[in-house]
C-alpha cells in the first residue's frame, strides 16, 4: 500500500489499541517510528514486540515540561520529525450533573490540551524544514455528542476546531492538520462493554461491524503520504457509517 521509508513519525498513546496499530503500521511501511505512551513498561513492551524501527519514549503528553523535554529526546533520535499523530486519550464517562470537575480536567488534559502541546513541539521543526504532516485522532463523539460523554465529546470537539484552525496557521508553510474521527473500534475498551451494548451499537453501523486499529492507521497512512497532501483542515470520519 504505502510506504514510508526513513519517514520520521510520532505517535501518541502508541502503547495499545489503536496507536499501537498505527506505530505498527508505519514501521512496517519502514518508518521510524518515535511510540509514546504514559506507562514505560508497556510502551517498552509494545516497541519490542512490533517488526520494524520503533522507539519507545515515556511520557505524560498532558504535562507542558515532559512534552518539552521528550520531543527534544525525539528530535535528537530522529533527526527531525516528518509526521505527528495525536493520538492519546481517555474517558471518565458518568453524567454532567455527577461528573467531578477532576474527571473533566483530566479527559481535558490527556485529550485535548495534549494535542495542543505536542502539535507545537513539532512546529518550529516542520516550519524549518518547509512540511510536515500532524494527524490528531477525535471521535465522531465529538461530532454526534453523546449522553454520559459530555467531557469526552468536549475534547474531541476541541480537537476538530483545533485541527481546522491550525491547518489556517501553517498552511502557507507546506504543513497539513487533518483529523481521524473513529467510530466503534474493537479494542481492549470496547471489548468490556456487556453483550448487549455491543450488539445495540453494532445495531447502528450500517457496515454491520465494529472498526479495527488498522482501519484508523489506513487512513492516517493515507493522510501522511503523497496521496493525501492536497487535503487540510478536513475530519475524516471511519465509522461504517454509523455517523452518517
Amino acid at each position: 500500500m504505502f510506504q514510508f521509508p526513513e519517514t520520521r513519525v510520532v505517535v501518541t498513546g502508541g502503547s495499545r489499541g489503536i496507536g499501537e496499530a498505527i506505530v505498527a503500521a508505519f514501521a512496517g511501511a519502514g518508518a521510524r517510528v518515535a511510540a509514546v505512551a504514559r506507562n514505560p513498561e508497556r510502551i517498552a513492551e509494545t516497541a519490542a514486540r512490533i517488526d520494524g524501527d520503533v522507539l519507545p519514549f515515556a511520557c505524560d503528553v498532558s504535562d507542558e515540561a515532559a512534552v518539552s523535554e521528550v520531543f527534544g529526546r525525539i528530535t535528537e533520535e530522529l533527526g527531525g520529525v516528518d509526521v505527528l499523530i495525536n493520538n492519546a486519550g481517555i474517558t471518565r464517562d458518568t453524567l454532567v450533573m455527577s461528573m467531578k470537575a477532576d474527571a473533566w480536567d483530566d479527559v481535558m488534559s490527556t485529550n485535548l490540551r495534549s494535542v495542543f502541546l505536542c502539535s507545537k513541539a513539532v512546529l518550529r521543526p516542520m516550519i524549518r524544514q518547509r512540511g510536515g504532516r500532524i494527524i490528531n485522532v477525535t471521535s465522531v463523539i465529538g461530532l454526534t455528542g453523546n449522553g454520559g460523554q459530555g467531557n469526552y465529546a468536549a475534547s474531541k470537539a476541541g480537537i476538530i476546531g483545533f485541527t481546522k484552525s491550525l491547518a489556517k496557521e501553517i498552511a502557507s508553510r507546506s504543513i497539513t492538520v487533518n483529523a481521524i474521527a473513529p467510530g466503534m473500534i474493537d479494542t481492549d475498551m470496547t471489548r468490556e462493554l456487556g453483550e448487549g451494548t455491543r450488539e445495540e451499537i453494532l445495531g447502528q453501523i450500517p457496515l454491520g461491524r465494529l472498526g479495527s486499529g488498522d482501519d484508523i492507521a489506513r487512513t492516517a497512512m493515507f493522510l501522511a503520504s503523497e496521496a493525501g497532501a492536497y487535503i487540510t483542515g478536513e475530519t475524516i470520519r471511519v465509522d461504517g457509517g454509523m455517523a452518517m
